[in-house]
Protein backbone atom coordinates (compact mmCIF):
# COMPACT_ATOMS: atom_id res chain seq x y z
CA UNK A 1 0.00 0.00 0.00
CA UNK A 2 2.98 2.29 0.43
CA UNK A 3 3.87 2.22 -3.02
CA UNK A 4 0.64 2.88 -4.32
CA UNK A 5 0.17 5.84 -1.68
CA UNK A 6 3.75 7.40 -2.83
CA UNK A 7 2.87 6.92 -6.85
CA UNK A 8 -0.84 8.56 -6.35
CA UNK A 9 1.69 11.33 -4.02
CA UNK A 10 4.16 11.49 -6.63
CA UNK A 11 1.33 11.83 -9.77
CA UNK A 12 -0.78 14.78 -8.01
CA UNK A 13 2.09 16.63 -6.81
CA UNK A 14 3.29 16.68 -10.54
CA UNK A 15 0.34 17.99 -11.29
CA UNK A 16 0.35 20.89 -9.22
CA UNK A 17 -0.78 19.74 -5.47
CA UNK A 18 2.21 20.41 -2.91
CA UNK A 19 4.16 17.04 -1.99
CA UNK A 20 2.76 16.55 1.45
CA UNK A 21 -0.79 17.34 0.62
CA UNK A 22 -0.28 14.77 -2.54
CA UNK A 23 0.52 11.96 0.09
CA UNK A 24 -1.96 12.81 2.74
CA UNK A 25 -4.85 12.57 0.11
CA UNK A 26 -2.56 9.09 -1.30
CA UNK A 27 -3.72 8.18 2.02
CA UNK A 28 -6.93 9.36 2.56
CA UNK A 29 -8.34 7.52 -0.86
CA UNK A 30 -6.64 4.46 -0.75
CA UNK A 31 -7.94 3.76 2.88
CA UNK A 32 -10.34 1.12 3.11
CA UNK A 33 -12.31 2.42 6.02
CA UNK A 34 -12.21 5.69 3.71
CA UNK A 35 -11.33 7.68 6.80
CA UNK A 36 -8.21 8.07 8.75
CA UNK A 37 -7.07 9.96 11.54
CA UNK A 38 -4.33 12.32 11.91
CA UNK A 39 -2.70 9.73 13.83
CA UNK A 40 -3.20 7.54 11.64
CA UNK A 41 -1.88 9.64 8.73
CA UNK A 42 1.58 10.44 10.27
CA UNK A 43 2.27 6.72 10.96
CA UNK A 44 1.57 5.68 7.64
CA UNK A 45 3.09 8.45 6.02
CA UNK A 46 5.92 8.48 8.45
CA UNK A 47 5.48 12.30 8.97
CA UNK A 48 5.20 14.55 11.56
CA UNK A 49 1.36 15.76 13.28
CA UNK A 50 2.30 19.54 11.74
CA UNK A 51 3.14 18.00 8.19
CA UNK A 52 -0.58 16.69 8.67
CA UNK A 53 -1.90 19.29 10.26
CA UNK A 54 -0.75 21.66 7.40
CA UNK A 55 -1.53 19.20 4.64
CA UNK A 56 -5.11 18.80 5.74
CA UNK A 57 -5.34 22.28 6.33
CA UNK A 58 -4.92 22.67 2.63
CA UNK A 59 -6.84 19.90 1.26
CA UNK A 60 -9.80 21.06 3.32
CA UNK A 61 -9.45 24.94 1.44
CA UNK A 62 -9.39 23.18 -1.75
CA UNK A 63 -12.06 20.92 -1.36
CA UNK A 64 -10.95 17.60 -1.66
CA UNK A 65 -11.50 15.91 2.08
CA UNK A 66 -13.14 16.77 4.80
CA UNK A 67 -12.91 16.72 8.55
CA UNK A 68 -15.46 14.48 10.74
CA UNK A 69 -15.87 13.70 14.26
CA UNK A 70 -18.05 11.60 16.60
CA UNK A 71 -19.98 12.40 19.25
CA UNK A 72 -18.40 12.59 22.36
CA UNK A 73 -14.71 11.64 20.82
CA UNK A 74 -12.26 13.85 20.48
CA UNK A 75 -10.50 12.34 17.33
CA UNK A 76 -10.61 14.05 13.96
CA UNK A 77 -11.13 11.39 10.76
CA UNK A 78 -10.31 12.75 7.81
CA UNK A 79 -12.56 11.49 4.53
CA UNK A 80 -13.15 12.46 0.75
CA UNK A 81 -15.22 15.53 0.83
CA UNK A 82 -17.02 13.35 -2.29
CA UNK A 83 -16.55 10.26 -3.55
CA UNK A 84 -16.23 11.58 -6.99
CA UNK A 85 -13.17 13.98 -6.04
CA UNK A 86 -12.04 13.64 -9.39
CA UNK A 87 -14.70 15.80 -10.79
CA UNK A 88 -13.53 18.16 -7.99
CA UNK A 89 -10.21 18.63 -9.52
CA UNK A 90 -11.94 19.33 -12.78
CA UNK A 91 -14.37 21.75 -12.19
CA UNK A 92 -12.31 23.70 -9.58
CA UNK A 93 -10.21 24.18 -13.20
CA UNK A 94 -13.11 26.71 -14.25
CA UNK A 95 -11.67 29.49 -12.31
CA UNK A 96 -8.08 28.91 -13.37
CA UNK A 97 -9.45 28.55 -17.42
CA UNK A 98 -11.89 32.07 -16.38
CA UNK A 99 -8.70 33.53 -15.11
CA UNK A 100 -6.10 32.65 -18.41
CA UNK A 101 -8.87 32.79 -20.58
CA UNK A 102 -8.91 36.67 -19.80
CA UNK A 103 -5.37 36.99 -19.20
CA UNK A 104 -4.72 36.23 -23.33
CA UNK A 105 -8.00 38.05 -24.30
CA UNK A 106 -6.27 41.09 -22.62
CA UNK A 107 -2.94 40.07 -24.39
CA UNK A 108 -4.54 39.74 -27.75
CA UNK A 109 -6.25 43.10 -27.30
CA UNK A 110 -2.80 44.72 -26.51
CA UNK A 111 -0.60 42.66 -29.14
CA UNK A 112 -3.42 42.17 -32.15
CA UNK A 113 -3.94 39.38 -34.06
CA UNK A 114 -1.99 40.71 -37.23
CA UNK A 115 1.65 39.51 -35.72
CA UNK A 116 2.58 36.00 -34.92
CA UNK A 117 2.61 36.12 -31.00
CA UNK A 118 -0.92 37.84 -31.40
CA UNK A 119 -2.07 34.54 -33.13
CA UNK A 120 -0.52 32.33 -30.54
CA UNK A 121 -2.17 34.14 -27.97
CA UNK A 122 -5.40 33.82 -29.47
CA UNK A 123 -5.30 30.36 -30.58
CA UNK A 124 -4.20 29.46 -26.86
CA UNK A 125 -7.67 31.95 -26.10
CA UNK A 126 -9.55 30.03 -28.07
CA UNK A 127 -8.46 26.64 -26.77
CA UNK A 128 -9.09 27.72 -23.11
CA UNK A 129 -12.41 28.85 -23.85
CA UNK A 130 -13.06 25.64 -25.90
CA UNK A 131 -11.69 23.08 -22.83
CA UNK A 132 -14.07 26.06 -20.34
CA UNK A 133 -16.88 25.07 -22.49
CA UNK A 134 -16.13 21.10 -23.05
CA UNK A 135 -15.47 19.89 -19.03
CA UNK A 136 -18.82 20.40 -17.97
CA UNK A 137 -20.15 18.19 -21.11
CA UNK A 138 -17.58 15.65 -20.24
CA UNK A 139 -18.12 15.16 -16.98
CA UNK A 140 -21.85 14.43 -17.39
CA UNK A 141 -20.96 11.95 -20.20
CA UNK A 142 -19.27 9.91 -17.44
CA UNK A 143 -21.84 10.38 -14.99
CA UNK A 144 -24.10 8.68 -17.45
CA UNK A 145 -21.93 6.17 -18.46
CA UNK A 146 -21.55 5.69 -15.03
CA UNK A 147 -25.34 5.26 -14.29
CA UNK A 148 -25.90 3.08 -17.78
CA UNK A 149 -23.13 0.71 -16.99
CA UNK A 150 -24.65 -0.05 -13.02
CA UNK A 151 -21.15 1.13 -11.35
CA UNK A 152 -22.87 4.44 -10.12
CA UNK A 153 -24.94 2.64 -8.06
CA UNK A 154 -21.98 1.09 -6.40
CA UNK A 155 -20.33 3.96 -5.22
Amino acid sequence: MEQVIERIGLTLSGMGMPRMAARVFAAVLVSEQGRVTSAELAATLRISPAAVSQAVQYLENVGMIARDREPGRRRDHYRLLSEHWYEQMFTSRDRMLVAIEGDLTAAVGAIGVGSAAGQRLDETRRFFAYLRGELPKLIERWREREAASGHAEQA
